[in-house]
C-alpha cells in the first residue's frame, strides 16, 4: 500500500513537473511547495495526485507515438473509402497497441532510471522527476522539427536555450505536435495518392461509356480495396509508421 501510494505521488508530481516553468528562468515553479509535506498531509497529497493523474491520458496521446499513428489510420480509412470500416474504436485500438510497441524502450528506460531507484530509497523524488522526464524528452526531440520548436521558443520568449535538454515542456510538448501533425499529413499524401488514381481512371472510363447516372465511388471501391489488399497494404503501413520512429 505504501509503495502504491508513493507512485502515485511520483505521476502526479510527474505531470505538474512536465507543465511547470523552465529550470531557466529566474521564478520557477516550485514543486516542493505543492508536493511538499510541509504544507499538506499524506492523504492530502495522494488526492492532488490522483486528481493529476486523471490527466494523464491526455498527456500520454500527445506526448507519444499515438498521435502519428491515429491520425495517419484515419487517413487510410478516408482514402479507400469504407465509410465506417474499420470502425472508429478499431483504428483507436490498433493506435493504442502500436504505441506500446513502440514507446516501449521509452517507458522501460523511465522505469530502469526513475521508479525503480525512487521505489528503492536511492533517489530523491525531486531526482526521479528529472530522471523520469528526460528519456521522454529524448523521445518528443527527435521526432520535432527544428522549425517548429524555433517558433514556440521565440513565442514564449525565455532565454536563449543553449542545450536541446534545457527546453521546458511547455514548450516542447506544443512544438511536438504540430511536427507530429505534419508528419501525419505528409504520410496521408503519400497514401491518397494511389486511390486517387484509381479514382480518376473509373471516372474517365465511365465518362468515356456514357455512364453519367452511375456513381464511380460506387465502381471504384471494390478496385481500392482489391488493390489495398494485393499491396498488402496494413503491413506496409504498420512498417512505415514503425520506420519513422526509429
Amino acid at each position: 500500500m505504501l509503495k502504491n501510494k508513493k507512485l502515485l505521488a511520483l505521476l502526479g508530481g510527474l505531470c505538474c513537473w512536465a507543465l511547470a516553468a523552465p529550470a531557466v528562468t529566474p521564478q520557477t515553479f516550485n514543486l516542493n511547495s505543492v508536493m511538499g509535506t510541509v504544507q499538506f498531509s499524506q492523504n492530502i497529497m495522494l488526492m492532488l495526485s490522483m486528481a493529476l493523474i486523471s490527466l494523464l491520458p491526455f498527456f500520454l496521446m500527445t506526448t507519444t507515438s499515438f498521435l502519428r499513428i491515429v491520425i495517419v489510420l484515419g487517413f487510410v480509412r478516408s482514402a479507400i473509402g469504407t465509410q465506417q470500416t474499420p470502425p472508429s474504436a478499431v483504428i483507436v485500438s490498433i493506435a493504442l497497441f502500436l504505441t506500446v510497441y513502440i514507446m516501449t524502450p521509452v517507458w522501460q528506460e523511465i522505469n530502469a532510471t526513475s521508479l525503480t531507484p525512487y521505489n528503492e530509497g536511492i533517489i530523491t523524488q525531486q531526482q526521479a522527476f528529472e530522471r523520469g522526464l528526460q528519456p521522454l524528452r529524448n523521445f518528443m526531440i527527435r521526432q520535432t522539427r527544428e522549425k517548429d520548436l524555433v517558433l514556440f521558443i521565440e513565442f514564449s520568449k525565455i532565454p536563449p536555450v543553449r542545450d536541446l535538454k534545457d527546453v521546458p515542456m511547455y514548450v516542447l510538448i506544443p512544438a511536438y505536435i504540430i511536427s507530429e501533425l505534419t508528419t501525419a499529413f505528409k504520410i496521408a499524401f503519400v497514401i491518397f495518392a494511389p486511390f486517387i488514381v484509381v479514382d480518376m481512371v473509373v471516372s474517365n472510363v465511365l465518362l468515356s461509356l456514357g455512364m453519367f447516372m452511375l456513381s464511380p465511388v460506387m465502381i471504384s471501391l471494390p478496385f481500392k480495396i482489391l488493390l489495398f489488399v494485393l499491396a498488402d497494404g496494413w503491413y506496409l503501413i504498420t512498417q512505415g509508421l514503425v520506420n519513422s520512429f526509429l
